[in-house]
């Protein structure tokens, strides 16, 4: 999603794996091999559930090894690990597929190989996040908005805007995730509340702006419980009643929901980051034909939809909103499957911010910045 400096296409057909079939012209395998045993993948929580993992080990013979990672940072990490050979593939959102891709952390697929790619909604089946130059790095899953979670019996009333984030009202009982990105949310909020600051994009600020961000952190961080860095942390801090609000996932809502717990979530009136979820192949993939048939088992309608109900989110697949309203009535409505591309656009999805700003200069902050600040802004 972000703007980048360097170029990087020439090296695809040096990082393809030739065990994933014959090779065409363009270093890209055109047929998938036999599957290799086994698949070790990095997820967010809740992508790899025993619903749709299990049928696929008994259909492929792939034993799939998961790893749950809490933020875009420690998924580009973990991809690093070991000289990259330590998994086969990893489930990034917007803020850390370019990082790996312009890092040569994974190579490019095959969309071909996808039956169901066919059936993408138009945003995501070359988006920007994950395709450079025409060439694909990943094949998109799933998106959806960041939200406003909270008790219904404790916070009242009902809010409608982010404030309550930063309200003292709620001193010790807020919690938020512990990721540089989340200046972002700040941003969005301010750019609303602010309008003087100028900000456009959450993604892109300049010094002045970004200062006004972590200056809002920093009046927030006494009021924050904890900063949950996995979806089960956020979980038990509002089972344990640690936590009455906060900034969440649809996934958490489920979760707490499921266990009779009394929250909701919803998108206040400043609007919502999101993420938008690409699967993407290690290029030093021990298992790619494993990998390959993952990505066309994750992308068929019902997979899509079993991910969409579970977690919260929107499924890539156009076919897959029929499938989750058999699942669950009213589901497709609920996660928006099908809806109007103006609700897609209007989420403000998770991008690397980069010093080019987009309008000629190169004074906005870096994501080493944002780094750097979330780290001393945690103390």
């Amino acid at each position: 999603i972000c703007k980048v400096h360097v170029l990087v296409a020439a090296f695809a057909a040096a990082l393809c794996v030739p065990a994933a079939g014959v090779s065409a012209g363009n270093g890209l395998p055109t047929k998938i091999g036999k599957g290799e045993g086994q698949l070790n993948l990095i997820a967010w929580e809740g992508y790899t559930q025993p619903q749709w993992v299990n049928p696929f080990q008994k259909k492929t013979g792939c034993k799939v090894n998961a790893k749950y990672a809490g933020s875009s940072d420690e998924m580009v990490t973990l991809m690093r690990q070991g000289g990259g050979t330590q998994y086969d593939m990893v489930s990034a959102s917007g803020d850390a597929s370019l990082r790996l891709i312009y890092g040569k952390d994974v190579q490019p697929v095959n969309p071909k190989l996808i039956p169901d790619f066919k059936n993408f909604i138009p945003a995501l089946k070359s988006p920007p996040h994950n395709t450079i130059k025409g060439v694909h790095y990943g094949i998109s899953l799933q998106w959806g908005p960041n939200t406003l979670l909270y008790n219904t019996k404790k916070v009242k009333p009902k809010p409608t805007s982010w404030s309550v984030l930063y309200s003292p009202k709620y001193k010790g009982k807020i919690t938020v995730p512990d990721n540089p990105i989340q200046i972002a949310d700040a941003a969005l909020y301010l750019s609303k509340t602010k309008p003087s600051l100028g900000i456009k994009d959450p993604y892109e600020l300049d010094q002045a702006q970004f200062n006004a961000a972590i200056t809002l952190l920093k009046e927030q961080k006494p009021l924050v419980k904890k900063y949950w860095a996995l979806a089960s942390d956020e979980i038990d801090l509002f089972k344990n009643g640690d936590a009455v609000v906060g900034a969440s996932w649809p996934y958490q809502t489920n979760t707490l929901i499921a266990d009779k717990a009394p929250v909701t979530d919803l998108i206040p009136k400043e609007g919502a980051t999101g993420w938008a979820d690409t699967w993407m192949m290690s290029a030093h993939a021990k298992h790619p034909n494993c990998m390959y048939k993952w990505m066309a088992w994750v992308s068929t309608p019902k997979v899509q939809a079993q991910q969409a109900i579970y977690f919260g989110e929107t499924p890539a697949n156009t076919k897959a909103c029929a499938v989750m309203n058999k699942l669950s009535a009213g589901s497709a409505k609920q996660y928006h499957c099908g809806a109007a591309k103006a609700y897609f656009n209007s989420i403000k999805f998770w991008k690397t911010p980069v010093a080019d700003c987009g309008n000629g200069k190169n004074d906005c902050m870096t994501y080493t910045q944002w780094q750097q600040a979330w780290t001393q802004l945690k103390g």
